[in-house]
């Protein structure tokens, strides 16, 4: 079965299962009273390395090494937050029960939120499905079907966390173990009382939590990860990254992820401030705390919020987020195509700094830093792309990105709430072929693809409200089929419709004269335009390719438009595209 066509069959039933039941009991079958999973837990996964035989985790002797995962930063009791979700990894010594095989058990789980989340493994050999019911405070009941990756051979680019080692009686094997983190909807506005576990052979439940809905947040800056190079390496040195607001608010607190780490990483102190020029800041930065604490370890593959701070953000600002690195970090998840420059320290915690002076390098990408959210707002569009929308060709250093202008003309009206904007493009990225495999050190900065960093990059943002998919050149490019494209597209429009997210489409720009843009990737591409205009899947259509290109030829963009390369659109033709956007489909 093609992954599009089995994403919306898993979807039309998510979307199908928030319609309420009449009560629990309607099911005919007497329901046995939730339990916390702790007291579930089943299973032994994880072994101390010189006695691996306490742990089976796959029935065949094989386990997770309890010295990788403290080596990973997630160690027993640690609460870890993954696509923004709060999870706790089992507080259990090696070789005690710390997970659940899924057999129907009734959990006890309480919150409100969008989704649940569920920290998994199959140990089948291949995915493990099965579909579960929530059980509501108001005695409603809905279903989910969740699939749990295997711990062996699931993808590298969804995982939560790999860790570089095997347990086995006969030895340690230098093989992945891989851990997922899956998220299913739950009727929006109810209270999740308890989750009734699939009935699936080898499905294994090590924690499960409702993802919080983002109540009093607007997001107004993001960016997504692309990739995990070699940096530095930075010893003792502070970042001080410069990122530019949508929305404005009161408050404000910023996001960091460890996305695609195999090791923690620890932020000594951190502040904010507005830019003036530069490296150097208007006033004196203002110091954030995570937890009551100046720093934070992030674990791998996991993320932190700093603490709410009342510092008045403005609107289409440039910010300073400042974060010192106390130990020695020789790689990084970043966004690499930043089209803004940022600065490095010399050695030394210089976070509180308000002069430039110990800035003495200049990067051109945003490490770790992945978020800033204000206080209060109506929410946030998420603008999923490639490299047009983020910003490639743009001028450097000015804001000129499409989505900046296009929070510009939001601000500067009031038919439409004010929404925050949020830039989710990468460079090179595809709709259904990982560019960057998804786990270690590499050169490859082209991200996952859009279906597999869907929920991080567009689910679990804050506040999130609209999206905007604008993808398929890249796939189109290198030889990937309309239809294996307008396949991956239909599942992300059901995917985020399941989550109550509005989901607007924008046509693929022509690129006639760009080397891998022939004729024949010319005619995929106007199929996928095709299909989009018509098919009916989403809630509006952005028809980006009719507003850049030549009407005398098609198949290139005016040349008023081209940023020269034939693929990209400059300033005049960015700013189009945003000038364009019916502000009512937002």
């Amino acid at each position: 079965m093609r992954r599009g066509v089995r994403g919306l069959a898993v979807v039309l039933l998510l979307c199908a299962s928030v319609i309420p039941a009449a009560t629990a009991q309607a099911t005919g079958e007497r329901r046995a009273e939730p339990r916390p999973i702790t007291q579930l837990f089943d299973n032994r996964a994880v072994s101390d390395d010189a006695r691996p035989a306490e742990a089976d985790f796959d029935g065949a002797g094989a386990s997770l090494s309890a010295r990788d995962l403290t080596a990973a930063g997630w160690t027993p009791g640690r609460s870890l937050t993954v696509q923004g979700a709060r999870l706790t990894w089992p507080k259990r010594a090696p070789g005690e029960p710390d997970n659940v095989v899924a057999a129907g058990q009734q959990v006890r789980v309480h919150g409100r939120g969008d989704a649940l989340a569920f920290l998994v493994a199959g140990t089948t050999g291949q995915d493990v499905t099965g579909s579960g019911t929530v059980g509501y405070a108001d005695g409603s009941v809905s279903s989910y079907l969740l699939t749990a990756p295997d711990w062996r051979r699931g993808p590298l680019a969804t995982k939560a966390v790999a860790l570089p080692h095997i347990n086995t009686p006969g030895g340690q094997l230098a093989e992945k173990a891989r851990l997922y983190v899956v998220t299913v909807p739950v009727a929006p506005g109810r209270e999740v009382a308890s989750v009734r576990l699939p009935r699936a052979a080898g499905l294994h439940v090590f924690a499960v939590s409702v993802r919080a809905a983002t109540t009093g947040w607007t997001g107004s800056w993001a960016t997504a990860t692309s990739g995990y190079p070699a940096v530095g390496p930075w010893t003792d040195r502070t970042l001080r990254l410069v990122v530019h607001t949508s929305a404005g608010g009161p408050r404000v607190r910023l996001r960091f992820d460890n996305t695609f780490a195999s090791t923690p990483v620890r932020i000594g102190s951190a502040t904010v401030a507005v830019q003036d020029t530069g490296a150097a800041a208007v006033g004196t930065p203002v110091p954030l705390t995570f937890g009551g604490a100046r720093g934070t370890q992030i674990p791998a593959g996991a993320q932190v919020r700093s603490d709410p701070v009342d510092f008045a953000v403005a609107p289409d600002t440039n910010l300073l987020v400042s974060f010192h690195l106390p130990g020695t970090v020789p790689a990084a998840p970043v966004h690499r195509l930043a089209q803004q420059r940022s600065y490095v320290s010399e050695a030394g915690d210089h976070a509180a700094d308000a002069t430039a002076g110990a800035y003495t390098t200049v990067i051109t990408s945003w490490p770790l830093l992945t978020g800033v959210d204000v206080g209060g707002g109506p929410g946030s569009v998420v603008l999923l792309g490639d490299s047009i929308t983020d910003g490639d060709k743009s001028t450097v250093d000015a804001n000129r990105r499409w989505p900046d202008v296009l929070a510009r003309r939001l601000l500067a009206q009031t038919e439409v709430p004010r929404y925050g904007v949020l830039n989710q493009g990468i460079s090179a990225n595809r709709v259904v072929t990982d560019v960057y495999p998804g786990d270690g050190v590499s050169s490859s900065s082209g991200g996952v693809s859009a279906l597999h960093r869907l929920d991080r990059d567009v689910l679990a943002q804050t506040s999130a409200r609209t999206v905007v998919v604008f993808q398929g050149v890249n796939d189109v490019r290198w030889g990937t089929s309309a239809a294996r494209v307008t396949d991956g597209l239909r599942e992300i429009a059901d995917r985020a419709h399941a989550r109550g997210l509005r989901v607007l489409a924008a046509t693929i720009l022509p690129c006639e004269g760009e080397a891998r843009c022939t004729a024949a990737v010319d005619t995929e591409r106007v199929a996928v335009n095709d299909w989009i205009r018509r098919a009916g899947v989403f809630d509006g259509v952005l028809d980006f390719d009719a507003v850049i290109r030549d009407p005398a030829r098609p198949s290139r963009m005016l040349p008023a438009y081209d940023s020269g390369d034939h693929l990209h659109p400059g300033d005049a033709g960015l700013a189009a595209l945003a000038e364009s956007v019916d502000l009512r489909l937002l």
